[in-house]
């Protein structure tokens, strides 16, 4: 019997088609969070909201709150992500930033606009957390162990792409008349969220999700359409079967799954992997990339002395540069691993915080020009590395129990540090000058122990191989880090075997499946 397809799609195309959806979804993400850089400052949008007018906090404000609205679209998919499902997580958040993108643009001057426009501006990020907290778990749930590191980092490295765009499209907008100048840019993230709200549609659900949730029948025939199989094909059967054995390892049985597995240990070591997901989130944010990214204008502007005009060129050559470098990972993110792409990412910023500060010192806008060095290679250090990867790692670190759970506190702690730091930031600079860059090179430097001691290699590890190396870390009692480096990789067949081994398979509850799975003697084939 041959495979069900999905928008006509199976195999290779059928993947391709979901990954673009996903990647796509992260463009809009870069793109909303850069298209308020442009405009916020500017007179056509100051005319309609006098408020954020030669004010910096009210202006401040107006751009953090998305990071709060950001936070609650995570605590709603921690809170209901696993009822919803991922395709229907992200329909439902592209949607809300549609609605959210109407509120902003019909805003009118006369008309107490600034409360009309801060809640639209709450209402997207609302959408934007649901859908930064469900794509990396729906795209790692229809990967292959081959590719799922390579196409959630191309998710992440697209950040940087919709920066760009933001950036750009809010220059270009800038020499048009005064409604077009901040609308435009505003209303064009539709034709991102547009894609994320309806493509999913037709897409299939995440195999991974399905079987979670007992509906063995759907898992298996998306199984067999993500892989180009047939449904009865042994290598179908077999996937099938491994993904039950880790959802049993996890105890979950569709609607068992509780906030308190989060913080149990085990075998599964649910508590432990949160925190790991959730840290590398923080450090994203903590190193000190909202810190480069703000302060990189006024760096031209007042202390090398250039244009405004001048200024935005330049704070758009370092976006291009930052876009760029965002695609290194894509290239070496399975043979080099995370851990070593987390380390020299690591030292490649630290060092760039040490060039910036020391520039900064003497206070002339000679020095001042090592200084923006120091933040060019910054950003393309942080673009390369630190950018994409916490998007990944939380995704395939997480057991199938706790995924949609423990990834959604990993995307509030990266809302949450966000918004803390864009901030602060302002606040340092004007207080501590230079020492906030030697602060963050600091922050920086203690990383590297973090990451070298505490985060296991899981390149070109399957999701479930994944959790076999937790329970050997536990039941040997060793590192997971050197579980990691001392397992082999297995096949399917190995993976099986070794999960026997670790006593993750129920016999009876195996026995009961399989004996389902027999009593199903036609599975629908119609084309989606």
């Amino acid at each position: 019997m041959p495979p069900r397809s999905f928008m006509g799609l199976t195999g290779r195309p059928l993947s391709l088609a979901v990954s673009t959806v996903c990647t796509t979804g992260f463009l809009l993400f870069g793109y909303d969070q850069g298209v308020m850089s442009g405009i916020i400052t500017g007179a056509a949008f100051n005319d309609v909201f006098t408020a954020t007018k030669d004010n910096p906090t009210m202006q401040g404000f107006v751009t953090a709150i998305y990071e709060i609205g950001c936070l609650a679209g995570a605590v709603f998919i921690l809170s209901y992500g696993d009822h919803l499902g991922r395709r229907r997580a992200m329909i439902t958040g592209g949607t809300v930033m549609i609605l959210g993108v109407i509120v902003q643009v019909s805003a009118i001057a006369g008309s107490n606009p600034l409360p009309q426009f801060i809640i639209g501006r709450v209402i997207t990020g609302i959408g934007n957390g649901i859908n930064t907290s469900s794509i990396p778990v729906y795209q790692s749930e229809c990967s292959r162990t081959s590719n799922r590191g390579l196409l959630i980092c191309i998710e992440g490295g697209v950040i940087a792409f919709g920066t760009l765009i933001a950036y750009w499209v809010d220059f270009g907008a800038s020499y048009g008349p005064p409604d077009l100048t901040w609308r435009f840019p505003i209303a064009f993230q539709t034709v991102f969220a547009l894609v994320v709200a309806i493509g999913p549609i037709w897409l299939p659900e995440s195999p991974r999700w399905l079987l979670s949730r007992e509906r063995y029948e759907e898992g298996e025939i998306v199984i067999a359409a993500l892989r180009g199989l047939e449904v009865e094909d042994r290598e179908t059967q077999l996937q099938k079967a491994i993904i039950i054995e880790s959802i049993q390892a996890s105890e979950h049985a569709g609607h068992g799954n509780s906030f308190r597995a989060l913080f149990t240990g085990g075998k599964q070591q649910h508590f432990r992997r949160m925190l790991l997901g959730a840290s590398s989130q923080l450090m994203q944010q903590v190193g000190g990339c909202n810190a480069v990214i703000y302060y990189f204008p006024i760096l031209f502007e007042e202390s090398i002395g250039q244009t405004r005009q001048v200024s935005l060129i330049l704070g758009g050559v370092n976006m291009v540069v930052y876009a760029c470098f965002a695609t290194v990972s894509w290239f070496i993110i399975e043979r080099a691993g995370r851990r070593k792409i987390f380390l020299w990412g690591t030292v490649g910023q630290c060092l760039s915080m040490v060039i910036t500060f020391a520039c900064l010192i003497p206070g002339t806008p000679q020095a001042a020009k090592g200084a923006a060095v120091g933040l060019f290679t910054y950003i393309a250090s942080f673009g390369a590395s630190w950018l994409p990867l916490p998007w990944l790692y939380p995704a395939e670190i997480n057991p199938i129990k706790t995924r949609a759970k423990a990834n959604a506190v990993s995307t509030c702690t990266n809302w949450l540090f966000n918004f803390l730091i864009v901030m602060i930031t302002p606040i340092m600079i004007d207080n501590i000058k230079w020492g906030t860059y030697l602060f963050f090179a600091i922050v920086n430097a203690c990383f590297i122990p973090i990451i070298y001691i505490f985060y296991p290699e899981t390149a070109n590890r399957s999701l479930e191989e994944i959790d076999l190396i937790f329970a050997k870390g536990f039941l040997e009692k060793k590192s997971y880090v050197l579980a990691a480096k001392q397992m082999p990789f297995l096949s399917d067949e190995e993976i099986e075997a070794k999960a026997i081994d670790f006593g993750f398979v129920d016999k009876d509850e195996e026995a009961r499946i399989n004996e389902k799975d027999g009593a199903e003697v036609m599975v629908p084939n119609d084309t989606a």
